[in-house]
């Protein structure tokens, strides 16, 4: 049976193989012929577009009733050939996307009308937008032909691609130069010869694939009037020295180069209908070897059915009879009986599947046996192995020994499970396993510690009604997510206690989506919570401390710090008077309650922390003195929990801090103020001593030198000349101590104030000064007009001795009761406040009086001082 089943299943696959190859080349025969069919629409559409293009160009280059008749014509023609290849379009399945680039292509077109009917489009624009169109139906036209099934066919449609080429060279040659004859006068385009080349190119290549027919009659179309009159033109147009008389006129060369290009289509023409004429006979032939090789294949099928049915008399049956007991037996079912008993191969199959279903119905038995065993929990049985040989007994002691291993891997899982219900039991942290049904499973110890429930109430209620109501939105999100199998890390929520109170817990979780659970496991984090959020509030007060802001300020922040952090209600900061009335200094979250004023009363009895009802009250304390306290009082009926108190106690240490810092401030404040104060008031009075004491004597020992020089009768010349040096040199010695007397305290600032005396310095300037000065009509107290006077005189002797500065700009200006002077200069740069006592003094003098000074001084682009001086708001 095989010597006669071999041959010919060799012979009928052989067969089908080729039916089947057959087939292919058939199928490709057929797509190649509707490719080439899709192709001629595509090349009808892009000779219509040359239409449309050479008409738009002429209606733009002179526009007229006839040209844009022709250009709508044109469009027409193109709207026509464009639904006529998308409906060939419908039942193309292939690659590429005919429909698509073509719908592509018409959105495209109908964008460039409406450019062309708006008018802001140049003829040689025109041409381009055109030419993008027209280059991407050319390349969707040899994509289609591109198939090549057959040597001859491929030929064909590598022609008829590179007429089609040639024609669309031969077409924007003529556009370009219908635009270049419109208006001889402008300049010649460059490379007008480019188009002839490529012409030539595509031609060549038409010539090396096309029949001997088309290429004497390409040869013919290019020798004849036509065709000479564009050749001339080219060869004109390639001469740098042609006379532009000798060029052809716009009409002719449209006319010549309209004829040659249609000559050329015609020629196009019958490459088309070569290339559809070797498709067709292709996929003829390919069908008709088709038909062949199915026929040979259904006789050899026909004669190999009729051989099957002559030999199944005699094999198939107790063949069948054998094969079913052996799928029976494959599927465990022991009771069916081989009862073919033949001498031959046959028979003696049957014979030992008789055995084997014996001996399979024995081991069935013993693992039956086993399996008993194992849910009695009885894991020291053990299958008999020696009833059985060979690859069965191996099986067997493997059966005993996997139950030896069983049962050692029981005793350690008892073991785990212990030791695990003990870490579970014994964990600070809340362990749990929960359903996705909403439910808890198990949940351990650390669950009823920490919210105060029992275990069988967490078990008994959906466990999100446990949940802060304000959290359950978010808290039924991730449980949607876990239920997709997301992980869960650091989830935080509120659950509420047995109590009313709330609980912040961090969950990390991980789902078993496969059994519909989630084990997760959660940390108690409301303690670090609240001391990382009173740590928040405590570093927010002490950077207001820090940066020295009013105390009002602080007050008030630490009152709503306190209310904020204590999740009270309203919260005040209170200042004990002599007579132990206290005085609200800041106070958040609403008016104070009576047991403010209660436990305010009992901090300043004891000078300690102290609750009364629902408030609690913390004292501050400044230089061991009694000075004030921080109350808070709970929101509602339930009272601050234990422990408010020292938490408050850290508040009030900040605020005495604030308190010190400040009074400390006001002190180095007052003390600068009477040091420069000091100074001035001695400066005034050396010059009243200088003016009232030694100027009045020098004064009248000028007088009476010159008395006692007039008394003399005689006068000798050596004595003449000796009071003469004398009477020299008391005025000297006047004049210097004069200077010196206003350098102490200049009498043109007490007189005639600040801008004259700014005046007065600018003109003593050794470098030149311009002053913008936009001060009140009034005087200025006398302080501020001192410290203005010497920062600016000693800005201008820095500028001339230090700065080598060519030019001083000082400015002064009042608004919202702030006097700002800035003195700028165009020297060297580099003055720095840490170095030298000048600017040092400045810094001071200003600071005394409550204003601010700023040094800019890049090196090398000079240096800007401006003062900020605050006025009494009475002052002008």
């Amino acid at each position: 049976m095989l010597l006669v089943l071999l041959p010919v299943t060799g012979m009928m696959a052989f067969t089908v193989f080729g039916t089947v190859s057959q087939w292919r080349d058939a199928q490709t025969m057929r797509d190649f012929r509707t490719a080439t069919e899709l192709s001629f629409r595509t090349t009808a559409l892009t000779d219509a577009l040359a239409g449309e293009r050479i008409a738009a160009v002429k209606a733009r280059l002179r526009p007229g009733p006839a040209t844009l008749k022709e250009r709508a014509g044109a469009q027409h023609a193109t709207d026509r050939a464009l639904d006529a290849a998308l409906r060939d379009t419908a039942e193309w399945t292939g690659s590429p996307d005919v429909r698509g680039r073509l719908d592509a292509r018409n959105r495209q077109l109908h964008a460039l009308r409406f450019q062309t009917g708006t008018g802001s489009l140049t003829a040689p624009q025109l041409a381009d937008q055109y030419d993008t169109i027209e280059n991407d139906l050319l390349e969707l036209t040899a994509t289609l032909e591109s198939g090549r099934p057959t040597r001859t066919s491929g030929q064909a449609a590598d022609a008829h691609v590179a007429l089609l080429n040639a024609i669309e060279a031969a077409e924007r040659e003529r556009t370009e130069l219908a635009v270049l004859f419109d208006t001889p006068e402008a300049p010649q385009a460059t490379a007008t010869d480019r188009w002839s080349a490529l012409e030539k190119a595509l031609l060549d290549d038409f010539g090396q694939t096309a029949p001997a027919g088309l290429k004497v009659s390409l040869y013919v179309i290019l020798l004849q009037h036509p065709g000479l009159v564009v050749r001339q033109t080219r060869e004109t147009l390639a001469d740098p020295h042609a006379d532009r008389n000798a060029w052809p006129s716009y009409g002719s060369w449209l006319t010549a180069s309209t004829r040659r290009i249609d000559a050329l289509r015609g020629i196009q023409h019958r490459a088309a209908t070569e290339l559809g004429r070797d498709a067709r006979r292709d996929l003829a032939t390919a069908r008709a070897r088709e038909t062949r090789d199915l026929t040979v294949s259904l006789a050899v099928l026909a004669a190999v059915t009729v051989l099957a049915l002559t030999l199944r008399l005699s094999i198939t049956r107790p063949l069948s009879e054998v094969s079913a007991g052996a799928r029976a037996l494959s599927e465990g079912d022991l009771s069916y009986d081989i009862r073919y008993a033949g001498r031959d191969e046959l028979g003696a199959v049957a014979d030992t599947f008789r055995e084997l279903r014996v001996t399979t119905e024995r081991l069935a038995a013993e693992i039956n046996t086993m399996n008993t065993a194992i849910d009695d929990n009885r894991l020291g049985h053990r299958a008999d192995v020696a009833s059985f040989e060979g690859t069965w007994a191996q099986l067997l002691g493997g059966m005993n020994g996997t139950m030896a291993s069983f049962a050692a891997a029981h005793g350690r899982r008892d073991q785990a499970e212990q030791e695990l219900a003990s870490i579970f039991h014994l964990s600070l942290d809340l362990l749990c396993i929960a359903g996705l049904d909403g439910y808890f499973k198990r949940v351990n110890p650390a669950f009823e510690r920490t919210l105060g429930h029992s275990a069988e109430t967490l078990l008994s209620r959906p466990w999100l009604e446990f949940v802060h109501p304000e959290d359950r939105a978010r808290t039924r999100a991730v449980l949607d997510e876990l239920a997709d199998g997301a992980e869960l890390g650091e989830f935080e929520n509120r659950f509420l206690r047995d109590d009313g109170t709330e609980r912040w817990l961090q969950w990390s979780a991980r789902p078993v989506t496969g059994e519909g659970l989630i084990y997760g496991a959660a940390r108690d984090v409301t303690e670090s919570r609240r001391t990382a959020r009173e740590q928040t509030a405590l570093r927010r007060v002490a950077t207001l401390v820090a940066r020295g802001v009013p105390p009002h300020e602080v007050f008030s922040e630490v009152a709503h710090q306190v209310g904020r952090v204590l999740s009270s209600g309203p919260a005040a900061v209170l200042r004990y008077g002599t007579d132990g009335a206290t005085t609200v200094l800041g106070s958040a979250h609403g008016p104070a309650v009576e047991a403010d004023t209660a436990v305010a009363a009992e901090v300043g009895r004891t000078a300690r922390p102290a609750r009364v009802g629902g408030s609690v009250g913390a004292p501050i304390v400044v230089d061991d003195r009694l000075w004030g306290a921080v109350v808070a009082s709970a929101a509602g009926p339930e009272p601050l929990p234990p422990g408010t108190e020292s938490r408050l106690a850290d508040f009030t240490e900040l605020v005495a801090t604030a308190l010190a810092n400040a009074d400390s401030r006001d002190q180095l404040t007052a003390s600068r103020a009477r040091v420069v104060a000091a100074g001035d008031a001695s400066r005034r009075r050396i010059e009243r001593d200088l003016h009232d004491g030694v100027q009045q004597r020098i004064v009248s020992l000028q007088l009476d030198l010159r008395t006692a020089q007039s008394m003399l009768e005689e006068q000798p010349e050596d004595l003449a000349e000796q009071l003469d040096h004398i009477a020299k040199g008391l005025d000297d010695a006047f004049a210097d101590l004069l200077q010196v007397a206003r350098g102490i305290h200049p009498a043109i600032l007490s007189k005639g104030g600040l801008g004259p005396a700014l005046r007065a310095l600018a003109r003593r300037s050794a470098v030149p000064v311009e002053l913008d000065l936009r001060l009140p009509a009034g005087r200025l107290p006398e302080q501020t007009e001192v410290a203005v006077y010497y920062v600016t005189s000693e800005c201008l002797t820095n500028a001339a001795k230090h700065a080598r500065a060519s030019f001083v700009r000082v400015s002064a200006r009042v608004e919202d009761d702030v006097l700002e002077v800035t003195i700028a200069d165009d020297g060297v740069g580099g003055a720095d406040l840490g170095h030298g006592s000048g600017l040092i003094g400045l810094v001071d003098r200003v600071e005394a009086i409550g204003g601010k000074l700023h040094v800019g001084s890049p090196p090398g682009k000079g240096t800007t001082l401006t003062v900020r001086l605050p006025l009494p708001r009475t002052g002008v």
